[in-house]
């Protein structure tokens, strides 16, 4: 795999000059703003992004004042009593994006939310002090212990959130192939693994952030 002086020289040939790279860079949120957000608010993020898979974002962000007046503005500790009865009333509501399974996947991330929080002290708290180095580990947590958070479900919430993370994207992955570090999307532990390490190096050569990284290497992808 090329080293981050590769990579970043590529980049600034692209953009012409390390303001322009820089700001379309995302940036993370810092271990304290993770840790200060309620819960209320990651239920929240992470029914946002179980909505929107396989949707139009800008639909299911247009209903999404409707689903904060539904859902008791994303209480844990309400909307995990939410049962099958009163989803299925929810099911009659036009404001709503009126999918079944979806809608039944909030209470039980609810569950998810209320057992790291007694745990951990906080949803928050988990993804502050998730270490970057095993982020694929975090979305492996998510994925088990969450409803519907699968895929690139928990790496795309994650980067809603501010967590630092990479995303394996099309054109990632597109990259990642041509330089030698997997040969198919990353669906394996083993390829996850791999990815990992590979952005491991750069971290390590470059102190950026993953997604700063993982932005990067998507640019070496034309189009």
């Amino acid at each position: 795999m090329h080293d981050y002086q590769w990579l970043h020289e590529y980049c600034l040939n692209r953009f012409g000059s390390s303001a322009e790279l820089e700001s379309r860079l995302p940036v993370p949120l810092s271990a304290e703003r993770l840790r200060a957000l309620p819960d209320d608010r990651y239920l929240s993020l992470i029914s946002l992004r179980v909505f929107r898979a396989g949707l139009k974002h800008s639909v299911v962000d247009a209903k999404w004042p409707a689903f904060e007046e539904v859902f008791f503005g994303f209480d844990p500790q309400k909307v995990v009593l939410m049962g099958a009865e009163h989803l299925e009333r929810l099911m009659q509501d036009t404001r709503l994006v009126r999918h079944l399974s979806k809608l039944a996947s909030v209470p039980r991330n609810a569950q998810m939310v209320l057992d790291v929080a007694r745990d951990k002290g906080g949803f928050g708290n988990l993804l502050a002090d998730w270490p970057g180095e095993d982020i694929v580990g975090l979305w492996r947590y998510l994925a088990r212990h969450g409803n519907q958070l699968g895929g690139l479900s928990a790496p795309r919430l994650l980067r809603m959130a501010g967590k630092d993370t990479f995303v394996p994207t099309d054109d990632v992955v597109s990259a990642l192939k041509a330089q030698g570090v997997i040969d198919k999307a990353p669906t394996s532990q083993r390829d996850q693994a791999a990815m990992q390490a590979a952005f491991n190096r750069l971290h390590e050569q470059s102190g950026r952030p993953l997604c700063q990284l993982s932005a990067m290497l998507a640019f070496t992808v034309n189009h």
